[in-house]
């Protein structure tokens, strides 16, 4: 089925070239279907490349959707044009009495800063906590991940020595799971972090449970609520590229020590097409979730979803 986008939205024309079949606004309201409805809060600064590589994901799936982006009312972002904002976005108090079955929030670039010194903390925490009774499941990513796992559990983030950077290798703990049904024994997922959680300390609250984890990359999915929450400390939404683009971005600015991301280049040669290592991992994780934790855990009549308890 298709995946229903704001009409003109940039990612439109580059999911058509690659394929994709996407339905504007203007087609899909000829149909009587009743799609599932998925909110984005997009914390990320190139906001364009963010809303493709999720929806190129979430458009895998044969469910058909309806997109709506979020932004903070409370942040300005430097790297996306306030036309693209005001085109595509939405802000919280114009969709706060609203129900979606289904929300992504997205990592953001703050992870130095402690919590509250982040200047959009308490806007955020208001969507949070909205978001437990007006979604069905909500998807945090990386930063939005140890946000989330902070403010409802009192989880800290802590320093790394050095960045953690590059694809790495993640088992499973329950292969039972709903989530992974489909996933090999092994897989690959990409980070790029300065912080961690740490296992004893989410292993310490009975209401969290630790699905995956990684001997180099540490804690990479929670769960809580039973899968209405998933914290996933990764970047499977990642573009082959992207990895790329962040090292020389960094590069360029002339950092101090600017590392290769592991195991990604063919040979360790940035010149050289990294290996796409990750990609049918993140089609199962978007979908399984989509399906065993938004569509079959969500009322027909939205408003009901404040109702639900754990799934």
């Amino acid at each position: 089925m298709p995946i229903n986008l704001p009409n003109e939205l940039p990612a439109i024309e580059i999911l058509k070239s690659e394929n994709i079949f996407v339905m504007e606004d203007l087609r899909a309201s000829t149909q009587d279907i009743r799609p599932l409805r998925i909110l984005i809060l997009n914390l990320m600064p190139i906001k364009i490349s963010t809303e493709t590589d999720l929806i190129r994901l979430l458009s895998n799936s044969p469910l058909q959707m309806e997109i709506n982006l979020l932004r903070l009312s409370t942040h300005r972002s430097k790297n996306t044009s306030m036309e693209h904002l005001l085109s595509f976005y939405t802000t919280f108090s114009e969709i706060k009495d609203n129900y979606f079955d289904g929300m992504i929030i997205t990592g953001a670039p703050v992870e130095m800063l402690d919590f509250k010194e982040v200047n959009y903390w308490n806007e955020l925490t208001k969507i949070f906590d909205w978001a437990r009774t007006n979604v069905t499941s909500t998807f945090y990513i990386c930063w939005g991940a140890q946000a989330a796992l902070n403010h409802f559990y009192g989880i800290q983030k802590y320093p790394l020595d050095k960045k953690l950077f590059g694809v790495f290798n993640h088992t499973i703990n329950d292969p039972s799971f709903p989530l992974f049904r489909g996933f090999d024994d092994e897989f690959y997922a990409p980070h790029s972090r300065h912080t961690m959680i740490k296992a004893e300390e989410i292993n310490k609250n009975p209401e969290l449970k630790i699905l995956s984890q990684s001997d180099e990359a540490g804690v990479y999915i929670v769960s809580s609520r039973g899968g209405r929450e998933f914290y996933v400390t990764g970047h499977s939404e990642y573009s082959p590229l992207t990895l790329h683009d962040e090292y020389v971005r960094d590069m360029t600015k002339g950092m101090d020590i600017v590392e290769l991301p592991k195991n990604y280049y063919k040979d360790d040669n940035p010149q050289l097409q990294p290996i796409v290592k990750w990609r049918s991992h993140a089609n199962l994780l978007y979908i399984n979730w989509l399906n065993y934790f938004v569509y079959q855990a969500t009322p027909f009549n939205p408003e009901e979803i404040k109702d639900l308890g754990n799934i």
